[in-house]
């Protein structure tokens, strides 16, 4: 084999040492990396349940809002319907103070629809935030400054076109 150039005791060292190093690569080197990409892959598809999870709820909290919205939105028509059933019934001598004091129950009736309704919504943002926020807390698992972010969740909320009807 020498007469082509092959040494014959320096390739089979080689390949000992090819062996030897593949051997170890494998142990310490190939099994770790494994095992670490099979538990990244373990926490990426937890982190997606979560997430799912955390979608549903906000999907829930959606549906409930608006719930509430539209049963507001009802409750203020049925009073100015009221309302304006109290201005009909008015005797015929008291017809100018009867306009004047039916028009303020209307305008009444709408500050109080309109202060119900920023009460509801006040209240669903504070239940809003409280969830995102703990649901941003189970993602990340460390804890947030609740009030930072419940103020930033605020904000976003009150630019939200779906709450500001």
């Amino acid at each position: 084999m020498e007469g082509i150039g092959i040494n014959l005791p320096l390739l089979l060292a080689f390949l000992v040492n090819f062996i030897i190093l593949f051997v170890l690569l494998s142990i310490v080197l190939y099994r770790p990396v494994l095992r670490m990409l099979d538990e990244r892959q373990a926490r990426i598809r937890e982190a997606m349940e979560q997430a799912e999870q955390i979608k549903q709820q906000a999907a829930r909290s959606e549906d409930e809002i608006r719930a509430q919205i539209e049963k507001a939105r009802q409750e203020g028509q049925a009073i100015i319907a009221q309302a304006a059933l109290m201005g009909e019934k008015l005797t015929e001598e008291a017809r100018e103070s009867a306009r004047k004091e039916s028009e303020a129950i209307i305008a009444k009736a709408r500050a109080e629809i309109q202060q119900e309704r920023d009460r509801v919504i006040e209240e669903l943002r504070h239940e809003f935030a409280d969830i995102a926020v703990m649901a941003a807390e189970k993602v990340i698992r460390e804890t947030l400054d609740k009030e930072k972010h419940r103020r930033l969740i605020e904000e976003t909320l009150k630019e939200s076109p779906l709450l500001n009807k």
